[in-house]
């Protein structure tokens, strides 16, 4: 492993700015001083650029094994790391879904070879793998992935009892896709009723109602709180769910956590008449009460990490009628590129961007030595230029799909190097593929 010296840095960490300069061995954080001179094989000069840690993405759908036409362990990682994301946890919905003990540590494997990102992958709960469920090592796994609205095909999970069961049983963390099945399926006929096989995508946000996500979120709480469940619901995009969290507790003390997406924060149903299926997904992007609503509870911790739900397809597939049409949007890219405008905009801190996206994921999944610019840290870091404009094209897409909702978009804010464990993974523009990134390790 090189010694990378990292001079003249703005670090953002645990709510604060300090300059200063890091120095990186044998992947880890060294020393952090103010000034710091010795033997080093790469330095960085950071001279007015912001350093932060590596961001850790909760939920991506990275599609190997089974589909890896719309994209895979090789080259979605390496969009990530792009975008400064340097930890990844991926959903078990692939084919074959991940639903064995064997299955899972596949996944595993495939990464180990081909991820340029740190990685670990969850789990995946069915009506009749409990025992497998079980077997889950939690100082290995991210957590078990239960979805409760047939987001995913045949990894739905409706049994009463195996929801009982998962509840009271699971002793690690279970994260949840909350949409109530018959509420969409009874929405669904009613439009194609109406429209047959031409339902406009602006009626998404009504087939995958409100009504949908509440029934099935709080449903999931009550679960939760009725067996001490360490619950953590994804994807939250509705104004109504927001009163099933509480923020008069820290994050280390909550059973019951949330996530928000940058999709959900920065599109609204308006946005369907420009983009059409490109921002279909699931749940729905929603009316702008919605939209509006998401980001007070963000800043007040009703919400408590931002991730993306990366989950690409290709042009192709995104280009069929509504209901042949599939849900996802590839985003990992430039999930800091959308905060950043944010913070642009007024809207939230830097501080707050690190906290949400770094700080707060390593906290609530309890992963080892990451998330934190500290002395005995894996080195995860993220060297961005605050100013910088630049714009985004099919030639700087790093997607297997090559398209993103953003195309044609100039962000203010370009991420200029990228160090996954101590590696410098990507620098102005270029990747080093020398090293791949780390399985993550969790405290029990």
């Amino acid at each position: 492993m090189k010694r990378i010296l990292i001079k003249n840095a703005k670090i953002i960490n645990k709510g604060k700015i300090t300059e200063g300069d890091l120095l990186i061995i044998d992947g880890f954080i060294d020393r952090i001083d103010k000034i710091i001179d010795t033997f080093s094989d790469i330095e960085i000069n950071a001279e007015g650029k912001y350093v932060m840690p590596g961001i850790i993405d909760d939920q991506v759908h990275f599609r190997e094994p089974g589909l890896t036409h719309k994209s895979d362990l090789y080259t979605e990682p390496k969009a990530a790391v792009a975008g400064g994301v340097t930890s990844f946890m991926e959903m078990p919905n692939t084919k074959p879904p991940a639903v064995t003990q064997e299955l899972l540590q596949d996944k595993y494997d495939i990464a180990k070879q081909k991820s340029l990102a740190n990685y670990s992958f969850f789990m995946g709960a069915s009506n009749d793998n409990i025992e497998e469920v079980l077997k889950t090592d939690p100082e290995n796994v991210c957590g078990i992935k239960a979805f409760m609205g047939s987001s995913t095909g045949n990894m739905l999970v409706d049994n009463p009892v195996t929801l009982e069961d998962l509840f009271s049983k699971v002793p690690m963390l279970i994260a949840t896709h909350c949409e109530d099945e018959s509420t969409i399926r009874r929405n669904l006929a009613a439009y194609q009723e109406k429209y047959g096989e031409d339902i406009p995508v602006e009626c998404h946000p009504e087939i995958r109602s409100v009504e949908g996500c509440y029934k099935s979120s709080s449903f999931a709480v009550e679960l939760a709180k009725k067996h001490n469940t360490r619950l953590h619901i994804l994807h939250i995009s509705t104004a109504k769910e927001l009163d099933l969290f509480r923020n008069d507790i820290p994050l280390k003390e909550k059973r019951i956590t949330s996530e928000v997406c940058v999709h959900h924060l920065y599109f609204n149903a308006d946005d369907y008449a420009r983009l059409g299926s490109q921002i279909k997904c699931n749940p729905a992007v929603k009316g702008k009460e919605h939209q509006s609503a998401l980001f007070p509870a963000l800043l007040d911790d009703r919400l408590d990490i931002i991730a993306t739900d990366h989950a690409p397809h290709t042009w192709s597939e995104k280009q069929n009628k509504y209901t042949s049409a599939p849900g996802g949007v590839p985003l990992i890219q430039h999930s800091l590129n959308v905060m950043l405008e944010f913070y642009h905009k007024g809207m939230i801190s830097l501080e707050r961007i690190v906290e949400k996206m770094c700080h707060a994921p390593a906290e609530c999944f309890n992963v080892r030595r990451r998330g934190y610019v500290e002395e005995g840290n894996w080195a995860d870091l993220v060297i961005f230029d605050l100013e910088k404009e630049w714009k985004v094209t099919k030639n700087n897409v790093y997607y297997k799909c090559n398209w993103s909702p953003f195309e044609g978009h100039t962000f203010k804010g370009k991420i200029m190097s990228t160090i996954v464990s101590g590696h410098l993974a990507y620098h102005d523009g270029e990747f080093n593929e020398n090293k791949k990134g780390e399985r993550l390790k969790f405290l029990v």
